[in-house]
């Protein structure tokens, strides 16, 4: 038995060692965002072309009126903005289980699971590293927005922060649940169309909620059980220095689901993944 493994069955892991490990996760998660520069370029030009494009074209048809956590009335595009952040997270963290299913599929999966490190603990450093870049996207495109006078209160950009992070663990816990289930690559892009837009579509993200239930009361009730509702309303309070507390319930809920859900599913003895007879993944 080797000394790390004896450790960790005598006084188990010291919080150096959990650091390093963290350390070089979110590191190797950093250096493939940097090498993979369209995949930054992507993430801004999606909620750029809704913005500039998609927003101008609706905004004499779509006005907004005085509803929390707005004071005034806004423009359409000051509306979509928090749903675009939230997209822009949706995007990454689906794309970040993406890794996932390719680092499996190469064998680079299997060097990291049989870390002696508790499971657990591996895919919620691999989780946060994937919200991290998420953020670095989402500020890159406030920057941008703020340009097009889409600004909320200065202290708003501090505020928001715990709201995108809760949003991107809650949506890369879902991305990470997702790739549980998937052994082949080609299968993902599909898979990943099917949660992405009916999750966006059907969300608050560009209408308000009292426009849907006037179309439909039916798709209204689908917005609301939608978390990806509840993840666009907290980041939407939160720029205005506001707490949407059913919101957080939500999403604080569902992240804990979804990130109980991964660790169960990654387990070779329990979950989706299972070992074949030569020890490899089936």
């Amino acid at each position: 038995m080797s000394s790390l493994t004896a450790r960790q069955n005598q006084s188990g892991f010291s919080l150096s060692e959990y650091l390093t490990c963290l350390n070089g996760i979110v590191w190797r998660e950093a250096l493939r965002f940097l090498h993979q520069r369209e995949r930054f370029v992507s993430a801004l030009v999606r909620p750029l072309v809704w913005l500039f494009i998609f927003a101008a074209g609706f905004r004499q048809v779509l006005g907004i009126s005085i509803i929390p956590p707005y004071e005034t009335y806004i423009l359409y595009e000051v509306y979509i903005a928090p749903g675009l952040m939230a997209m822009i997270q949706l995007f990454n963290g689906m794309q970040s289980s993406l890794s996932m299913v390719y680092d499996r599929e190469m064998g680079n999966m299997r060097t990291l699971l049989v870390s002696p490190l508790p499971r657990w603990y591996l895919l919620f450093c691999k989780l946060l590293a994937g919200t991290a870049v998420s953020l670095l996207q989402v500020y890159a495109f406030l920057l941008i927005a703020w340009f097009w006078d889409i600004a909320p209160p200065p202290i708003g950009y501090l505020t928001v922060l715990p709201a995108l992070i809760l949003s991107g663990l809650m949506l890369g816990a879902l991305g990470m649940l997702i790739s549980s289930g998937i052994k082949q690559l080609e299968n993902f892009a599909g898979v990943m169309n099917f949660v992405i837009f009916p999750m966006f579509f059907a969300s608050s993200a560009l209408y308000p909620l009292w426009r849907v239930q006037e179309g439909s009361p039916l798709l209204y009730y689908v917005c609301l059980f939608n978390p990806f509702t509840h993840a666009v309303e907290l980041i939407r309070f939160a720029l205005y220095g506001q707490i949407n507390w059913l919101s957080l319930a939500v999403v604080g809920s569902c992240t804990a689901a979804f990130m109980i859900g991964a660790i169960y599913a990654y387990d070779p003895s329990r979950g989706l993944i299972r070992r074949g007879p030569a020890g490899g993944e089936t």
